[in-house]
């Protein structure tokens, strides 16, 4: 190999909203070029980029950025040893193979191409450019730390996490409960993730794709129990929830899943519908989802409010589910039906008939107490402004008592927020 062959490397990434060319013109690989090569991919990025050295706690953003900060500095022995270190810790990344295939190749002539090599799959290479793109995208997009997402308005005390999955960035976050400080949604980490072949927004069975909408873990399927297309773990959604099915949507199967034994990562759109995390990150999460509990709150883009506007947010639909609560206790059936959309439907019952029914009710009380305890508030994704309400119910009257755990559906209309759905939960 020449000692001083100039070479060029180029690679193209849509970065920060506008495409960037690394085009990078350096002498070929010799021992001297591999001088830092003992810096690891944490410790360069957050030297060489300016961007904090901590944004994830798993996966490789960081060695990526590191790899291609070598890359645009001309230095592509550090960028070779780098990729094999990738490599040494995830031998099935094949996105890596690809990079380090690209710097061998470097070596022997120029190239001006993601995936150079003459017999690369084009399908398999914009898989895995995809991916390069979404990873380092979301690493440098994060959100600001005193920004939550806009859904998480309130845990209930034993909610320990809760999981925002953003289906435009590939990304999932988690985020815990503190809730010393009031329930406040803390940020633990963020993941890369697979969505469905054709994007998200489901609507019906064999669509391919990821729902959007509030939903909760229903099950904890164990390795053994499962194809190993699902890696080392499964935790189905209760996907269509009460509102997915009253707009009409269908299909079933939706899941937290892991990947195959031989792969390390799927390409950003590769399920049939299902969120796909590596196994390695799966099983960094799995220990913090809660059967029946925790929440997984699918957005096509998270909205991120201050930790000012959220509290408002929240302090404003708090006070609307107290004033139902009081409203109701008041026995005034028209204050209390005020809190109830004209388009109200469950249990089979429109408006005019659930109205009915509380005026025949309320009609034979003398008193009536409700505590609505253990409440979770969690804005629904999308145009609409719908948001889930969770808690549990304890009613009592002169003539009955009981206790339930209740749901219902808030839709905000002509600027007040009123109930859509309600039933047991």
């Amino acid at each position: 190999m020449p000692s001083r062959k100039s070479l060029v490397l180029g690679l193209v990434f849509c970065l920060a909203g506008a495409p960037l060319v690394y085009r990078v013109f350096a002498p070929a690989v010799d021992d001297k070029l591999a001088r830092s090569a003992a810096t690891t991919g944490d410790e360069r990025s957050s030297t060489a980029s300016g961007l904090p050295g901590t944004v994830s706690d798993s996966g490789p953003e960081t060695q990526l950025l590191g790899i291609f900060t070598a890359i645009e500095a001309n230095r592509l022995g550090d960028a070779l040893s780098l990729t094999e270190a990738l490599l040494r810790q995830h031998p099935n990344y094949r996105l890596a193979h690809l990079i380090k295939g690209d710097l061998l190749l470097a070596r022997a002539r120029p190239i001006d191409s993601f995936g150079a090599a003459s017999d690369a799959p084009a399908d398999k290479v914009a898989d895995l450019r995809a991916e390069a793109i979404v990873r380092l995208k979301a690493y440098r997009e994060r959100p600001e730390d005193n920004f939550v997402p806009r859904y998480l308005l309130q845990m209930q005390p034993d909610q320990r996490f809760a999981v925002v999955v953003d289906t435009q960035r590939s990304r999932l976050y988690l985020y815990e409960n503190d809730v010393a400080n009031g329930g406040r949604p803390r940020f633990v980490a963020d993941y890369y993730v697979t969505q469905g072949k054709l994007g998200s927004d489901k609507y019906v069975e064999g669509d391919k794709k990821t729902p959007i909408g509030v939903y909760h873990v229903t099950a904890n399927l164990p390795r053994q129990n499962l194809a190993d297309l699902y890696g080392s773990g499964a935790f189905p959604i209760n996907y269509p929830n009460e509102w997915d099915r009253q707009r009409g949507r269908g299909g079933s199967g939706i899941w937290l899943h892991g990947t195959p034994s031989d792969t390390f990562a799927r390409p950003p759109k590769a399920s049939d519908g299902c969120v796909v995390l590596t196994n390695q990150d799966l099983d960094a999460i799995a220990k913090n989802l809660q059967v029946g509990l925790t929440p997984v709150i699918i957005s096509p883009s998270v909205e991120w409010l201050s930790l000012d506007d959220w509290a408002k947010e929240r302090d404003e639909l708090n006070a609307s589910i107290d004033n139902w609560r009081q409203d109701w206790e008041s026995r005034d059936t028209d204050r209390y039906l005020k809190h109830y959309s004209p388009r109200f439907k469950a249990g089979g019952q429109d408006f005019a008939a659930f109205a009915a029914q509380k005026r025949q009710v309320n009609a034979g009380k003398e008193w009536i107490k409700v505590k609505t305890d253990n409440l979770s508030v969690f804005r629904n994704p999308g145009a609409e402004e719908v948001v889930v309400v969770t808690f549990d119910q304890n009613y009592s009257s002169s003539n009955l008592t009981n206790r339930m755990k209740k749901r219902q559906y808030w839709q905000r209309e002509n600027g007040k927020w009123k109930i859509i759905y309600e039933g047991s939960a």
